[in-house]
């Protein structure tokens, strides 16, 4: 079977480099996936799961916006933070959940709300992706 190359980076560096048979990305329009051969595109990226299968299995990934850049055998990745659902802290994750809800309780003023809200999207999307180890 087709693959793709497949390419995570954040500011940090590279947290990925692999090959998939395909790649499953959250999108700002909705969910697309991605097959060898796909047409070229360019899409902003949600705080969501990047799912990558390859044969029998599927390796999940915590994005945290950015952009997914499609060629027809490779995927780039450009996200601001991305993790590994094996790379996961699950107790940091629900202590950053945790801090954000008291943030969104304490009825700050409307910036420090948004942040909040981020921060507690970013815990959650890390603490779903960490199940699918």
């Amino acid at each position: 079977m087709k693959t793709l190359k497949v390419n995570i980076v954040t500011p940090d560096g590279p947290v990925s480099e692999t090959e998939a048979n395909m790649v499953i990305a959250t999108t700002e329009i909705g969910e697309i996936g991605i097959l060898p051969g796909h047409i070229a595109m360019v899409a902003p990226l949600q705080i969501g799961a990047l799912r990558l299968k390859k044969d029998n299995s599927t390796v999940h990934v915590a994005v945290h916006g950015g952009f997914i850049e499609v060629r027809p055998d490779v995927v780039t990745v450009l996200a601001q933070q991305a993790e590994l659902a094996s790379d996961i802290d699950i107790a940091r994750a629900e202590r950053a959940a945790k801090r954000a809800e008291e943030k969104l309780q304490a009825k700050a003023d409307k910036l420090e709300m948004q942040l909040a809200e981020l921060d507690l999207r970013r815990a959650i999307n890390r603490l779903n992706v960490s199940k699918q180890k």
